[in-house]
């Protein structure tokens, strides 16, 4: 497997998002590049600048492609700058529009596409390190307990006020980048702002908690719930798409819209449910789904 990522190009920070680099790629150097792999299969993972370059090429050599839908631009971009959402559901509807099959993360999602005018849409659900996140010792984090963790970026869009803003006994974690920490950081003064983590250190601070709070109503699916889960952590969120497809009905948390509620059912989870749910949920299961999807580039193009 070959990747073209930005890392191979000249790139430019995303506006608002400096941490995200944008590659400053041409249709025809990505179309060198997919030659020279001698690609089985083409997948366009998302639809930034390298990702139009190759959907370009692709087309103009009538090879079929694959591509994914990971996160909801258009609820992102109206919340950042207020532009129509139905605007945003265009562009992507264009943009994915000639893909053999448009990969999706839950049931609910696919729903909501298809309401959108999607077609083309499969499955490709998510797994978990079961390995990297497992429970461990939780007395390293000298807070007051129970501790209440969100993991993710800092960003409007992730609703994380809603969760600071609760009254929840113990302490209040976030680990995390973005945008609105300055901001959070000044509003919020007795919240632990542990900043980015990656690895082991993330894996840790993950275990240390006694909940973990997902405030976001515009999460596609949430890998950070399963990464919370397999390290004995039960889950508090809203019942939307993400949370609803991973969690509803499994007794590993809370979905309420009542936020605070729902933390304080979750704290009465039994950690060894979560792991044990969590461990369904593999790597290996997810690749299969993944190379099923794919279509061979000898295949006849999609229609567009």
């Amino acid at each position: 497997m070959t990747i073209l990522s930005p890392d191979r190009f000249r790139t430019l920070p995303c506006p608002s998002y400096p941490e995200i680099r944008l590659a400053l790629a041409t249709p025809g150097m990505v179309g060198r590049l997919l030659e020279a792999t001698r690609a089985e299969a083409v997948h366009i993972a998302t639809e930034g600048p390298l990702g139009h370059a190759a959907r370009h090429d692709c087309l103009k050599r009538g090879l079929p492609f694959t591509t994914s839908i990971h996160t909801r631009f258009p609820e992102y971009i109206h919340a950042r700058w207020r532009a129509p959402v139905r605007w945003g559901y265009a562009v992507l509807r264009w943009f994915h529009r000639p893909a053999a099959a448009v990969m999706v993360s839950t049931p609910s999602f696919e729903r909501e596409l298809q309401e959108h005018g999607f077609i083309n849409l499969r499955r490709w659900t998510r797994g978990v390190d079961t390995r990297l996140f497992r429970p461990r010792d939780k007395t390293w984090l000298d807070l007051p307990r129970p501790v209440s963790l969100y993991v993710g970026r800092v960003a409007v869009e992730k609703n994380v006020e809603a969760f600071l803003a609760l009254d929840l006994p113990g302490s209040k974690v976030v680990v995390g980048d973005g945008p609105q920490l300055a901001e959070l950081q000044r509003r919020f003064p007795s919240v632990r702002f542990a900043g980015t983590r990656h690895g082991e250190d993330l894996a840790r601070h993950y275990a240390a908690a006694d909940v973990f709070v997902f405030p976001s109503r515009t999460d596609t699916f949430g890998l950070v719930l399963l990464e919370a889960l397999a390290s004995g952590v039960p889950v508090a969120a809203y019942p939307v798409t993400g949370p609803r497809d991973v969690i509803d009905g499994a007794a590993v948390g809370c979905l309420d819209d009542d936020l605070a509620a729902a933390v304080a059912k979750a704290l009465t989870v039994k950690p060894e449910a979560c792991r044990a749910y969590a461990e369904g949920f593999s790597w290996d299961s997810s690749v299969r789904q993944f190379l099923r999807n794919l279509q061979p580039v000898t295949a006849p193009p999609a229609a567009h």
